[in-house]
């Protein structure tokens, strides 16, 4: 199974991907499927008071997923993946994947059937790569919903803002089901608004994808812990003041945001990257971060531009391992853009993401605010993950999938690849299996 590291980074899953939070009917029809033997199971009831009693893991449902599926091996939580009795209750072999987990974009369905598993459980995100893309492999996303003192968000709410006030509630995908419920009770009183960037829920929001809001919204409020996600909807509206509401320490505080000195940074690395001669291209390889399609279009425009590019997968970036490359002027990264955002000035070259990129290479101007859009279905182009622009054909692109087999399979040998001869000496310490072949 995979398991977060930390809040917000979940590894293994949520509901089912016909089930959308709030949908109580949704929730009562997969309630009335599972068996009586397994709701009933007073064995199982007592190895689940194990687990913190806020939190629902969905037990019963796992074990009765992972009976249907036959599995042999399944997934669990680091912290809690010895209190999980899925195991005890089931023929199926429990393995917890203890790579690092950042978010919903780590699902390691790869890694998982390099393991042999059979059936994925991921806890704590919601079902941003859907069930039906992890071929070979049943998935199940288990939110992880935490039930909290909403009377004590409600009145917090109520003490700090006047009546008619207009609001934003958004929060990650733990405290859905409790910002719904609580915006229902402030509607009498306040103008609330409980926006969605599709596919993400109503309310949720990610650190690469939040919303637009009205500029005539007045506040931001955002239930949970830390700033990493809340950072994102304020990046993509400057204009409106945030407010963060923490479920466990129950404080509630005014958080600000340095846009200028953001923008100015990704401005200095976007012009040295206009005149860069070499081009690095990453593919991030930690789950599903990495996004074949972004990564195609690059290569396309730069062919076109005839400036010469490497390609390199990695899980991780950092500053030591893009070292290793003195030749290479800039970087992309198709993984994280808030590793970017945070961590750009950390690195000795420019180190862009694909929105970036383009406005590098003059394919869009720089835009105000800066887009948040990286998974939204409405984004600004083929530099997202779900862009508009043209899909990329394996006829328009020079990806050898004979010579590049990362595309079919990820967990197979990696690949790197460019119109700039890479000394395989120098691939080789970044403790990787690559093989350099540079285009014809």
């Amino acid at each position: 199974l995979a398991s977060p590291r930390c809040r917000g980074a979940a590894a293994v899953g949520g509901r089912l991907r016909d089930e959308a939070p709030g949908d109580g009917s949704a929730a009562r029809h997969v309630a009335q499927q599972i068996p009586e033997e397994i709701l009933g199971n007073a064995e199982l009831r007592e190895a689940a008071l194990a687990l913190p009693p806020n939190y629902n893991f969905e037990i019963p449902k796992t074990v009765w997923r992972i009976r249907q599926a036959g599995a042999r091996k399944g997934e669990g939580v680091l912290m809690l993946a010895e209190c999980c009795p899925s195991h005890r209750f089931t023929d199926a072999e429990a393995v917890v994947m203890g790579d690092v987990t950042y978010g919903a974009c780590c699902v390691d369905d790869y890694t998982a059937r390099a393991l042999g598993a059979d059936f994925l459980v991921h806890y704590g995100h919601s079902c941003l790569i859907p069930i039906d893309s992890t071929q070979g492999l049943k998935m199940l996303y288990v939110f992880v919903d935490i039930k909290i003192d909403a009377s004590h968000f409600l009145e917090t709410i109520r003490f700090n803002f006047a009546a008619g006030t207009s609001l934003a509630l958004v929060s990650t995908i733990q405290f859905v089901s409790t910002l719904q419920a609580v915006s229902q009770e402030l509607r009498s009183q306040y103008k609330v608004c409980v926006p969605q960037c599709k596919p993400l829920s109503p309310g949720e929001i990610l650190g690469c994808t939040s919303p637009r809001l009205a500029q005539d919204t007045d506040a931001i409020v955002y239930l949970g812990d830390g700033r990493f996600h809340l950072e994102s909807i304020m990046i993509a509206n400057p204009g409106i003041p945030a407010y963060r509401y923490d479920p466990y320490s129950k404080v509630f505080s005014q958080e600000h945001y340095s846009h200028e000195r953001m923008h100015r940074a990704q401005q200095d690395a976007i012009l040295t990257a206009s005149s860069a001669r070499c081009w690095g291209l990453i593919l991030g390889t930690l789950g599903r971060q990495g996004s074949p399609s972004i990564l195609q279009h690059l290569e396309s425009r730069l062919r076109a531009l005839g400036r010469p590019y490497v390609r390199v997968l990695l899980s991780e970036i950092f500053p030591s391992k893009l070292k290793l490359f003195p030749e290479v002027d800039v970087w992309v990264q198709v993984a994280c853009p808030r590793l970017s955002i945070d961590w750009g000035e950390a690195f000795s070259k420019p180190l862009l993401t694909p929105y970036e990129a383009a406005v590098a290479l003059q394919d869009i101007e720089w835009q105000q605010p800066y887009p948040m859009d990286f998974y939204a279905s409405q984004s600004l182009g083929p530099w997202t993950s779900v862009g508009r622009g043209p899909c990329m054909t394996p006829t328009q692109s020079r990806w050898d999938t004979h010579r590049c087999p990362v595309l079919q399979d990820p967990s197979t040998e990696s690949f790197c690849s460019g119109t700039l001869p890479v000394p395989l000496a120098t691939l080789t310490h970044l403790g990787l299996t690559l093989r350099v072949s540079p285009w014809q």
